[in-house]
């Protein structure tokens, strides 16, 4: 019997809603056509920001975005995306394709999708190509409320107000596309731009220090020893894909051992929070410093017919499952995790929503965000999970991943069934408190190549779970082969 022992009165720490955080790049389709159409697309928008994709975003209830990259970010200027839009200055994107950016969608945008998705804006700062004098202003521009040429400036491009900036990252990935950095030269120009990234007019910014790529650990020391005060977030990127120069793979056509090699990927996420964590305690032992994995999630092959640099790819349960497993792994490290930002959020990557013209479909990842968003700032309860093993070749993974919060009088559950062969049953055992009743929904593809289109929106999408009951003093589960499900316990 596979058991979940859970301490609903053992509460350790707050699982942060940033963990539940978005991520768009100037990267394909990512902006322009998911989330911008222009005034005068057809499509219905709001001041060019396309309506039904933040409608869907909105269910999620995102937490915060993260713009404007990603590689872009450290060749990106940002007067360049100021002023009247025909009037901007267009720029090579040649991180993504070799095309022409025209910087439509800029700051002032940026701010006005935050405000119609209600997420908390996370602007990532140029280092690698900008100069200390670009982002001081850049930060002046969004933040100030006085009198000043930028505030002035500000005010000719139609914002009268300041906007609250709460997050704010010096570069990114400088180890490679943000400038081939070492890291002891990072850790000084880090410490030299973030000087002049300051709290304005009542702003406070929560600083954000370029972390290492997964299993970097030296860069991590370097950076918590030389650094470490003048930071308030560390990042760390990793993707449960195959080392790079390998092939990555079709999204939607694998094999049983690819599957099961992605999930096994996706566990790494444990040791590299585990182990990053554990140098980040060494000097920071009250955990004042976040641990921000700004960059996460699964890569394809771009999808047939599609620009090779645009990184469409679809998404099916076994993205889902990905998504599931590394969501129950933050919670679990919540107490250094404090924010994330799966990669991305429309057309990119492990998007949310896909597009295509007028139309839209969420895809199963989505569907995995909105089942777990009942997590968010919840009181994560520790629990204990004995389970059998899942067995591809001689390698194996555990069959179960459990996190459990407590929210306003209700403990809500989630549990993902790696197993694609079999059915399983579960016994969970609630420690310090009594139970009255559970509600619960579950995703659940007829294959792991299930995904989503445009011609069959549907195919993959949360239900109601009827499998879970009381028997005394326990609940018993049976979960269906590779399936997620959420589940509300009520006192």
């Amino acid at each position: 019997m596979n058991t979940v022992i859970l301490h609903a009165d053992r509460g350790t720490h707050t699982i942060n809603r940033n963990i539940y955080g978005h991520f768009a790049e100037h990267l394909g389709r990512g902006i322009y056509e998911g989330l911008w159409v222009g005034e005068d697309s057809a499509i219905p928008n709001a001041g060019g920001i396309r309506s039904d994709v933040v409608a869907a975003l909105k269910k999620l209830r995102p937490a915060v975005l993260r713009w404007p990259g990603g590689c872009f970010a450290d060749e990106y200027h940002w007067r360049d995306g100021i002023g009247p839009r025909q009037k901007r200055r267009a720029m090579l994107n040649t991180h993504w394709g070799g095309v022409v950016e025209n910087n439509h969608f800029g700051t002032h945008e940026f701010f006005e999708l935050c405000a119609l998705l209600g997420a908390q804006p996370y602007i990532c700062g140029n280092v690698g190509s900008g100069t200390v004098r670009e982002m001081q202003d850049w930060v002046e521009y969004c933040t100030f409320s006085g009198k000043s040429p930028l505030v002035d400036l500000r005010r000719l491009h139609g914002r009268e107000e300041p906007w609250k900036l709460p997050y704010f990252g010096v570069g990114n990935e400088n180890m490679g596309c943000g400038g081939t950095m070492r890291p002891e030269y990072y850790a000084d120009e880090f410490r030299r731009y973030q000087t002049y990234v300051r709290n304005l007019s009542g702003n406070q910014v929560f600083k954000i220090a370029c972390g290492p790529n997964g299993a970097n650990y030296e860069w991590t020391e370097v950076l918590m020893m030389r650094a470490m005060e003048q930071m308030d977030g560390l990042t760390l990127h990793y993707y449960a894909m195959p080392p790079w120069g390998e092939k990555k793979g079709s999204a939607t056509r694998f094999e049983p051992e690819e599957y099961f090699e992605t999930l096994r990927l996706s566990l790494v996420m444990d040791e590299l929070l585990t182990r990053h964590s554990a140098i980040m305690d060494r000097y920071d032992p009250a955990k004042r410093v976040a641990l921000i994995v700004d960059e996460w999630g699964t890569w394809w092959d771009a999808e047939p017919g599609t620009h090779p640099d645009f990184l469409c790819q679809q998404s099916t349960m076994r993205d889902a499952m990905v998504a599931a497993l590394t969501l129950n792994l933050f919670h679990h490290h919540g107490d250094r995790v404090r924010m994330a930002n799966i990669a991305q959020t429309v057309n990119v990557l492990q998007a949310m929503v896909l597009t295509e013209g007028p139309r839209i479909t969420l895809t199963p990842t989505y569907h995995v965000f909105e089942m777990f968003k009942c997590h968010q700032d919840g009181v994560f309860l520790p629990l204990h999970v004995s389970c059998a093993d899942y067995h591809v070749g001689g390698r194996k993974i555990p069959s179960l991943s459990a996190s459990a919060s407590r929210r306003d009088g209700r403990i809500s559950l989630s549990v993902a069934h790696t197993d694609p062969t079999q059915s399983t049953d579960v016994e969970v055992v609630v420690q310090g408190a009594r139970m009255g009743s559970v509600e619960g929904r579950i995703l659940h593809g007829t294959t792991l190549q299930a995904h989503n289109t445009f011609d069959q929106p549907a195919a993959v999408r949360p239900e109601s779970f009827r499998d879970a009951w009381f028997d005394t003093e326990k609940l018993r589960l049976t979960l269906p082969a590779a399936s997620i499900v959420t589940l509300e316990l009520v006192e």
